[in-house]
């Protein structure tokens, strides 16, 4: 609301005030479904394709390159599950935008998406995905590069024992605080691009190019502080809930990488 309205809406305080006077605590939920649908049908792309895409590229590299490669590996692999990721989000992302900015639009999913398809047919639903990846892509990369090297710096550094002799609590403790650190820096990048998604959803006929110019580069950054509270903590949990969901079910949890005994050879650290 502040990036469509920041007249209206100026900081994220006043923003909740005016928002609960006007609408009361309903207008805090509004868009609920289109979020819990969009977002859901999202992580289990982006979760799901990101564990198939690290294995894929790790075989493609080969264990020594995999390992001294491991941020950009896990750059690629995000990247490529969030592409696919985001066509999943696109149409619930665009009615929860068009519930939220534009009041009197429509107030459920039921009322939103047909409405919209009518107006505007199937576009309606895609025209803010390429945005979407401009927003998304760069976050995510962030959210798992960010992790996975934060997770390997607590354990080599503020952790004081090895991995392997903390219990599932304190492992998924460090999960937590990992999360929380990837989630501000994600928000910081993904920013800008969040803005010009909002602005487009909410205005029929604009591209993204005319929302940027528009917002200019102030009004890019409106609303960041909402947006780092919101995803630190949303990021936080996710991980959080990831990996409890492995400990629960006994799956898999890889350790952070080591150095593969054969390059620890070639660089004379074994002998």
């Amino acid at each position: 609301m502040q990036n469509v309205d920041p007249a209206k809406y100026r900081s994220i305080f006043n923003g909740f005030s005016v928002t609960i006077r006007e609408d009361g605590m309903r207008g805090l939920a509004k868009g609920w479904a289109p979020t819990f649908i969009g977002y859901s049908m999202q992580g289990l792309c982006k979760f799901g394709f990101y564990e198939v895409f690290k294995i894929l590229y790790g075989d493609l590299l080969g264990e020594e390159n995999a390992y001294l490669w491991r941020t950009s590996l896990y750059l690629a692999a995000s990247a490529s599950a969030e592409f696919f990721a985001d066509i999943a989000l696109a149409p619930m992302e665009a009615c929860k935008v068009r519930i939220q900015t534009q009041p009197g639009y429509a107030n459920t999913l039921r009322e939103c998406a047909p409405k919209m398809y009518a107006e505007e047919g199937l576009w309606a639903f895609y025209k803010g995905v390429v945005p979407l990846w401009m927003r998304q892509i760069p976050y995510t990369m962030m959210k798992f590069a960010c992790f996975e090297r934060t997770v390997e710096l607590l354990y080599k550094y503020v952790v004081p024992k090895p991995r392997s002799e903390c219990s599932k609590p304190e492992q998924l403790v460090v999960t937590f605080v990992a999360g929380y650190i990837a989630g501000v820096f994600c928000a910081i990048v993904s920013h800008p691009a969040d803005s010009v998604v909002s602005v487009l959803n909410k205005e029929k006929g604009s591209t993204a190019a005319q929302v940027l110019k528009k917002l200019g580069p102030k009004g890019v950054w409106k609303g960041l502080v909402a947006r780092i509270i919101m995803i630190g903590t949303l990021t936080a949990l996710q991980w959080f809930i990831y990996d409890s969901v492995k400990v629960y079910f006994r799956l898999p949890r890889p350790p952070p990488p080591e150095m593969p005994e054969s390059l620890k050879k070639k660089l004379g650290l074994t002998e």
